[in-house]
C-alpha cells in the first residue's frame, strides 16, 4: 500500500489510511447527528450576536419548511447571495433538509453574471441581501426565480440590528433602490416555516445537494456538481486530519472568507461545524480591522483564510499586538502560501500556517500538510485519507516521482461532473481521475509541490518559467507587500517575465528590487520590467488575477 501510497509513511499518528464514506447516507445525516450532539453550544457567531446549534437546528426546519410551502419540490435550485451573516448557515441547512439544491452566489456579482449563473443552474428561488437586490431586479426576468426572499445585514442581530440596518442603508448608503414584487424578508419566513413541516423525502448519496460555480476565471463559469457523497465524504476526511490535532468541541473558528466560497462552505460552515466549534464569521474580510478586532473578542483556535488575507494581517500595525495564546494554527488554501508570509505568521503568531490544497471540482480538500506543523512551506502536502494523487505527462501517463507534470485527483471527493456540460466534464474527469490543471511533483516521501497552473506558464525560449518561483523571491524582499508575475510577449524569446508589485516600503525602486531577484534567480527567469502599483487585481476571496493583469498588456 506505501508503495502505491507513499504518503502513508508520513501520515501522523492517528490519521487513517481512509475513511468510512458510507458512514452517513447524506450530508443531511451528518448535519443532524452533529445538532444532536451540540445543543448547547454556540455554532455561529457574527457582529456580537450568537446562535447555538439547537437554534440553528429549529431555525433551519422552520425556513426549509417555508420554503417547501412555496411550492418548491426536492431538487429545485435556490440561490444563496449574501456575505457571512447567521442567516446564511440557517437557509443552507433548512434548503438541504427540504431536499433542495443550493447554488452559493458570489453578492459581488454583475448583472451579467448573475443572469448567466441563474438561467444556467436554472434557479427557481433565490435567498439575497438587500445590498444587492437591485442586481436582481435588472436580470429577473431573464430567469425563472419566482420566490425571492430579502434580508439585509442587521436581520438576526436583535436590537443591535435596527442601528446597524441605519447606518448601512441610510449614512453608508450601501443600499440601491429596487423594486421587486412579491418579496418576503427572512424573519417572515422564518415566522410563517413553524406553521408547516418539511415533507419526509429519502436522499440517496449521489443526489447533487449543491451547485458550487467555478470562479469563471478560465471561460464560463460551470457548475461543479457536488453529491451528499462528495460533501460527507470531505467532511469525515477533514475531521480525521484534524482530530489528532485536539481541535474540536467548543474550540473557535474564525472565517472572514465567504461562506458561498468552497473552501469556507466545506471548512468552515460544514467540517468545523460537524466538530461541535463555534465559527465565527466576518461579514467583510477586506476590511482587515474588523477581521483583527475578532481576534480581541474570541479566544481563536483556528483560522482559515488565503495568502492575501494573511499577509495583508501581518502588515497591519495592530495585529502583531494581539493575545495569539489561544491560536493553534492558521490554515491557507484558494492560492499557494508565500514562504515569506508563512515564517512571518509563525513568528508574529507563534503558530504554523499550514497550506492545503484542492479545487471546487474536489468539495474542495484534496491535500494538506500536517496539522501539528511538521510539513513542508511550499508543499501543498499529502493527499488525505480516501484520496490518490499522481503526476501525468500530457497524455496522461503517470510519471515517475521528482517529475514534472499535471496533478490528478481520485477520491470520493471528485464531483459527479459539470451541469449540462458533459463535453467539459470527460475534459476534466478521466478514467476517474480529475485533471487540475496544476503542474507539480511528488517528493519520494509523498508530499506534492504545486509548481504553477498550466494556463499561468511562462515559456521563455523554450524554458518553462512558473510565476510563483518567481513571486516567491520577489516577496523575499523586505520593501514588497505583494507581488504578481506574468509573462509578456517578446520578439527574441517569445515571453520573458514582467512582475507588478505593490510596495511596502516608498522607498523601493526597480533597480533595488531586480538586483534582490538576481540573486535568486537564473537568467532566464529574471524579470525584464517591474510595474509598481497601488494595488493587484483580486477575485472576491482575495486571490491575485493574473489572467486580469496579462489582459491588461494586451
Amino acid at each position: 500500500m506505501t508503495e502505491q501510497r507513499p504518503w502513508l509513511a508520513n501520515y501522523p499518528k492517528g490519521i487513517p489510511a481512509n475513511i468510512d464514506e458510507n458512514a452517513y447516507p447524506s450530508l443531511i445525516a451528518l448535519l443532524e447527528d452533529t445538532f444532536k450532539k451540540y445543543p448547547k453550544k454556540n455554532a455561529f457567531t457574527c457582529m456580537g450576536k450568537s446562535l447555538t446549534y439547537a437554534q440553528v437546528d429549529k431555525y433551519s426546519k422552520q425556513f426549509g419548511a417555508y420554503m417547501l410551502s412555496r411550492g418548491l419540490e426536492p431538487g429545485d435550485k435556490v440561490a444563496l447571495m449574501m456575505p457571512n451573516l447567521l442567516q446564511y448557515p440557517i437557509a443552507l441547512f433548512g434548503c438541504l433538509r427540504a431536499g433542495l439544491t443550493i447554488v452559493n452566489t458570489n453578492p459581488l456579482y454583475t448583472p451579467r453574471e448573475m443572469r448567466h449563473q441563474f438561467t444556467d443552474s436554472g434557479a427557481k428561488a433565490i435567498v439575497i441581501c438587500e445590498n444587492f437586490a437591485a442586481n436582481l431586479q435588472e436580470v429577473m426576468s431573464d430567469t425563472q426565480i419566482k420566490t425571492v426572499i430579502i434580508t439585509s445585514i442587521g436581520e438576526m442581530l436583535g436590537f443591535k440590528g435596527i442601528f446597524v440596518n441605519f447606518a448601512v442603508r441610510y449614512i453608508k448608503r450601501m443600499v440601491p433602490n429596487f423594486n421587486l414584487p412579491n418579496t418576503v424578508t427572512f424573519s417572515y419566513a422564518l415566522e410563517q416555516g413553524k406553521n408547516f413541516t418539511i415533507k419526509p423525502f429519502i436522499p440517496t448519496p449521489e443526489d447533487v445537494v449543491c451547485l458550487q460555480y467555478t470562479g469563471g476565471t478560465t471561460g464560463v463559469a460551470k457548475g461543479a456538481m457536488l453529491t451528499n457523497r462528495n460533501l460527507v465524504a470531505n467532511m469525515l476526511q477533514i475531521k480525521a486530519w484534524i482530530a489528532p490535532s485536539g481541535i474540536g468541541e467548543g474550540d473557535v473558528g474564525l472565517s472572514p472568507l465567504p461562506l458561498y466560497h468552497i473552501f469556507a462552505f466545506s471548512v468552515n460552515c460544514l467540517a468545523l461545524f460537524s466538530l461541535g466549534m463555534t465559527t465565527v464569521l466576518v461579514v467583510n474580510a477586506r476590511d482587515i480591522p474588523s477581521v483583527i478586532k475578532e481576534f480581541k473578542n474570541h479566544k481563536v483556535n483556528i483560522m482559515t483564510g488565503v495568502n492575501t488575507l494573511f499577509n495583508a494581517l501581518l502588515n497591519h500595525p495592530d495585529f502583531a499586538s494581539q493575545d495569539f495564546s489561544a491560536l493553534k494554527l492558521g490554515l491557507g488554501g484558494g492560492m499557494a502560501v508565500q514562504r515569506a508570509v508563512a515564517e512571518k505568521w509563525r513568528k508574529v503568531t507563534g503558530s504554523p500556517l499550514i497550506e492545503g490544497f484542492g479545487m471546487t471540482e474536489s468539495s474542495p480538500v484534496a491535500s494538506v500538510n500536517p496539522l501539528d506543523g511538521s510539513g513542508r512551506v511550499g508543499c501543498i502536502g499529502l493527499p488525505i485519507p480516501s484520496t490518490d494523487m499522481r503526476i501525468v505527462d500530457d497524455a496522461g501517463n503517470p510519471l515517475p516521482q521528482g517529475e514534472t507534470g499535471e496533478i490528478q485527483i481520485r477520491g470520493p471527493q471528485v464531483m459527479k461532473g459539470y451541469f449540462n456540460r458533459p463535453d467539459a466534464t470527460a475534459q476534466t474527469i478521466k478514467d476517474g481521475w480529475l485533471c487540475t490543471g496544476d503542474i507539480g511533483l511528488m517528493h519520494p516521501d509523498g508530499y506534492f509541490q504545486i509548481v504553477d497552473r498550466k494556463k499561468d506558464m511562462i515559456l521563455v525560449s523554450g524554458f518553462n518559467v512558473y510565476p510563483n518561483e518567481i513571486e516567491d523571491v520577489a516577496m523575499e524582499h523586505p520593501k514588497v507587500l505583494e507581488c504578481a508575475a506574468i509573462g509578456v510577449p517578446d520578439e527574441k524569446s517569445g515571453e520573458v517575465v514582467k512582475i507588478f508589485v505593490v510596495k511596502k516600503d516608498k522607498s523601493l525602486t526597480e533597480k533595488e528590487l531586480l538586483e534582490h531577484c538576481r540573486h535568486g534567480l537564473t537568467g532566464y527567469k529574471m524579470p525584464k520590467s517591474v510595474e509598481f502599483r497601488t494595488e493587484l487585481p483580486k477575485t472576491n476571496v482575495g486571490k491575485i488575477l493574473r489572467r486580469k493583469l496579462r489582459e491588461e498588456q494586451g
